[in-house]
């Protein structure tokens, strides 16, 4: 059975600049066109080659034939932000918005699972470590193809944001990608096409799971995973929307079971202040090469970390990011933690306003100039002068939102000689392995 292709939104610029390294033919003319290639934007239409088009589509004409997108931003919105050209296989759509042309790379699953695993982390991981991944990559990607087709059929409006004069609950997913499967950023899956290259253990590793996903009864797992849990793991409901997955569960990242209830505001606060033993807890420099890209070994301090912000500084962050002037940042008050001590719920008083903001990447992205590492915090207010605090350091744990698979403590399993089943089992318990093609 061959496997489904997917629809993978790389960029939406005004201009975009893409070279075909062998022959593609336009579906529209049926011309054959290789070498360097530029559309405009113009009043809601694509110019290409003097003739204005809503949609082009250039399909391969042999197998491995690829083609160049200029100027791709990775990282958006983060800390490692940058533009780079990538190099992609399959099919080429170019669709008019008006934000700009939408350039969509259409391509086969397994393809694109080669990119994912060599673009999320080091093709040279552990064997066991990257058959993980390519399980939950391929089961996350399917999920959401699946759940994009019941939110269409579905006469219930799916929301992502609530929002009244005392606060703002948001979270972010994949629904807004209504003309393609999935973006190519972090926001989904970091995706590169064939620009990272693959190893021979990546392509062995997705010949051997070929079509391998995580099931929960009839529907496919909606399999997530970060950077760096911190410890314990978050369940899917305080990120995303209110509905509980099983196999999302919180877990110790540890051979031990016990944890403590991280949703208890002392409890998260000990927690958080200490560097309690876990798969993740490690600096071990060459397991951290095997999960983390050049770029993101750029950061140091996965499990523990502490950002300090002045009072000015803080203040016209917040009021940068946020839209909304608080005056004189007083205090920062979490209302609600999740499972792993994430803030679900952040109360922000100023001298002028108090609101309260979540989940936890509306924190995190209000609360830095790209993406706080994580919500998993506590607050130190120092230097208080006349009800206002002069400085503030927040004590953090873990990178990104904590839920699913703990990438670098999946990454220490794996050179503890844990095979993907079990690393799997350990991050997804009761879900089921099976093939679906």
């Amino acid at each position: 059975m061959e496997a489904p292709s997917v629809r993978v939104g790389i960029l939406t610029e005004k201009a975009v600049s893409f070279v075909f390294n062998a022959e593609y033919v336009n579906a529209e003319t049926g011309a054959l066109v290789s070498g360097e290639q530029r559309a405009l934007l113009i009043d809601n239409h694509i110019v290409y080659n003097g003739k204005l088009y809503k949609e082009l589509f250039f399909d391969s004409v042999t197998p491995n034939a690829s083609f160049d997108i200029k100027a791709v931003t990775i990282g958006v919105n983060f800390h490692w932000e940058r533009k780079e050209d990538q190099r992609f296989r399959g099919a080429l759509l170019l669709l008019a918005s008006k934000e700009g042309i939408i350039t969509i790379n259409q391509v086969d699953v397994e393809e694109y699972l080669t990119s994912v695993i060599s673009s999320e982390m080091s093709a040279t991981a552990s064997k066991e470590l990257l058959k993980a991944h390519a399980v939950i990559s391929r089961s996350w990607l399917l999920a959401q193809i699946e759940k994009n087709t019941l939110i269409k059929g579905s006469d219930k409006k799916y929301q992502t944001c609530y929002r009244d004069e005392n606060e703002l609950v948001r979270w972010y997913d994949r629904e807004d990608h209504d003309l393609f499967d999935v973006c190519a950023d972090d926001h989904c899956q970091r995706y590169q096409g064939i620009t990272r290259a693959s190893t021979t253990i990546v392509e062995e590793v997705i010949k051997e799971t070929r079509g391998e996903i995580l099931s929960n009864g009839d529907r496919i797992c909606d399999a997530r995973f970060s950077k760096c849990c911190g410890g314990v793991t978050e369940t899917f409901e305080h990120c995303w929307e209110p509905e509980h997955h099983p196999y999302l569960a919180v877990l110790r990242d540890s051979t031990e079971t016990e944890y403590p209830d991280l949703s208890i505001e002392e409890e998260a606060e000990k927690w958080i202040r200490t560097s309690p033993e876990a798969f993740c807890n490690t600096t071990d420099k060459e397991i951290l090469s095997q999960v983390l890209n050049n770029y993101d070994q750029e950061t140091a301090d996965f499990y523990r970390w502490k950002v300090t912000y002045t009072q000015s500084y803080l203040s016209d962050l917040i009021h940068r990011r946020s839209g909304m002037d608080f005056g004189q940042i007083q205090d920062l008050i979490p209302v609600s933690r999740g499972t792993s001590g994430r803030i679900e719920k952040l109360k922000i008083v100023g001298t002028r306003k108090t609101f309260t903001i979540g989940k936890e990447l509306e924190i995190r992205r209000t609360l830095s100039e790209s993406h706080l590492y994580s919500s998993a915090f506590v607050v130190d207010k120092e230097e208080v002068k006349l009800d206002v605090p002069q400085r503030f350091v927040l004590t953090g744990a873990g990178w990104g939102h904590g839920v699913g698979l703990c990438q670098i403590g999946a990454a220490v399993m794996g050179a503890k000689g844990y095979d993907y089943r079990e690393i799997l089992t350990h991050y997804f318990p009761g879900a089921n392995l099976n093939k679906r093609y």
